[in-house]
C-alpha cells in the first residue's frame, strides 16, 4: 500500500475531509510504524498490519488533545499481533 493510500485511510478514520492537515497525519503514520517496530514487529503490506498502523496514528492524533492513554482496543492489537504466533510474529 502507498504511503497516499495509507494517509487516505487516516484521514478517513479521522472524519478529516481536506488536506490542511496532511503534513502532520504524514509524520504521524511514519511514527506509529517506527514505534510498531520498536515493540518488535515486523510490518507487511497485509490488511492486518495496514488497519494497526492506521490504529497507531490516529490514536497518536488524538492523544495530543486528551493525552489519554493508549486504549485497551490498540494495546490488545499489538499484543495478538506481536504474541499471536501467526505468519507475521516476532520471533
Amino acid at each position: 500500500m502507498t504511503d497516499d493510500e495509507l494517509l487516505t485511510l487516516l484521514r478517513i478514520d479521522l472524519g478529516i475531509m481536506g488536506t490542511a492537515y496532511d503534513p502532520q497525519l504524514s509524520h504521524l503514520l511514519k511514527t506509529a510504524k517506527e514505534l510498531i517496530t520498536r515493540e518488535g514487529i515486523t510490518l507487511s503490506d497485509s490488511a492486518e498490519d495496514v488497519q494497526l498502523m492506521i490504529m497507531y496514528a490516529a490514536y497518536l492524533y488524538r492523544k495530543r488533545a486528551t493525552q489519554e492513554g493508549m486504549p485497551r482496543m490498540l494495546r490488545w492489537a499489538l499484543n495478538n499481533r506481536l504474541f499471536g504466533g501467526g505468519p507475521h510474529a516476532a520471533r
